[in-house]
């Protein structure tokens, strides 16, 4: 058995389904960067980061949007912290804990003065270690899906709630979205106008009832190479009920389930560039939204009630 792959029947289709792990089981590498080196690699999930610095040598276009809202936000165990805005964290000084990669937010907030570099620190690699560490006061990254939980109910030093500051009015990125290497927008065309249509029902099928595809992921999940990464039902539950309470999982703005902004795309593109280029990982030239998403393959019928 491959510990990275699972396979199985697409629907009814008659076409096989592989699904492969990333993280630990690719080293880590960006997902653009394996759709660029395995041409047999359909599709994977690429956030507007990732897309818009990787757009200059492996540009992908995104063609389904699971999440119209960001999970991405800020968590802190500090009873007297009570933000509502980024700038707040930043004129209270508190330490923001962030990783050093996969997103792209800190050094977009401290470009345009919303953080001082000062206070940020980039060292956040998932363990809920430091958080404890510091009794809850500082300001550490998280999916608003996911830390919270975790932190209350599965990280016996900490075991209780945690306050949070969702980023989607401030960094309002498109989280994991399904992209494909931009040529194959054209020879897997066919292939995409039949897909895509069959994520936006499943995606609505499963907000509708989650259950049980949430006993297939945690039977999946147990089989693949994660590094130590688990999943528990009760972290699923926590999951779909925040994805609800927040709209996190929502029909565009045009009323299709998993479509794009375009304007917010260009908006996006326009303050990450010039973090990118400072980097030295210079973005296409002229980056437009048209180049990183499509709304093509979208069946405009299919929408959350």
């Amino acid at each position: 058995m491959n510990k990275n792959r699972i396979e199985g029947e697409l629907g009814t289709t008659g076409v096989r389904l592989q699904v492969r792990a990333g993280g630990p089981a690719t080293g880590f590498q960006p997902v653009t960067a394996l759709l660029a080196q395995d041409d047999s690699i359909l599709a994977g999930y690429v956030g507007t980061d990732e897309a818009v610095q990787a757009s200059g040598k492996q540009r992908s276009v995104a063609v389904f949007a699971p999440y119209e809202k960001s999970p991405l936000a800020l968590i802190w165990g500090n009873p007297e912290w009570n933000f509502t805005s980024v700038a707040q964290v930043r004129d209270s000084g508190a330490t923001v804990l962030a990783s050093a990669s996969g997103t792209s937010f800190p050094d977009v907030f401290v470009r345009e003065g919303l953080l001082n570099k000062t206070q940020v620190d980039t060292s956040y690699q998932g363990s809920p270690d430091r958080f404890v560490a510091a009794d809850g006061k500082i300001a550490q990254q998280a999916f608003v899906t996911n830390e919270p939980y975790l932190l209350e109910h599965d990280v016996k030093a900490w075991g209780k709630p945690v306050k949070q500051l969702l980023l989607q009015d401030e960094y309002p990125a498109y989280i994991s979205a399904l992209a494909v290497r931009a040529d194959k927008v054209s020879s897997q065309r066919a292939c995409l106008a039949k897909l895509v249509p069959l994520l936006q029902q499943a995606q609505r099928d499963y907000v509708a009832d989650p259950a049980p595809v949430n006993k297939l992921i945690l039977k999946v999940v147990s089989t693949l190479h994660t590094g130590g990464f688990t999943l528990s039902a009760g972290l699923l539950e926590y999951g779909n009920a925040t994805q609800k309470k927040l709209g996190l999982i929502a029909n565009g703005n045009d009323g299709v389930l998993g479509s794009f902004d375009s304007a917010r795309v260009d908006k996006l593109i326009g303050r990450l560039v010039p973090v990118f280029a400072a980097k030295g990982s210079a973005p296409k030239a002229g980056l437009a939204a048209s180049d990183l998403v499509t709304n093509e393959f979208l069946d405009k019928t299919v929408a959350l009630k």
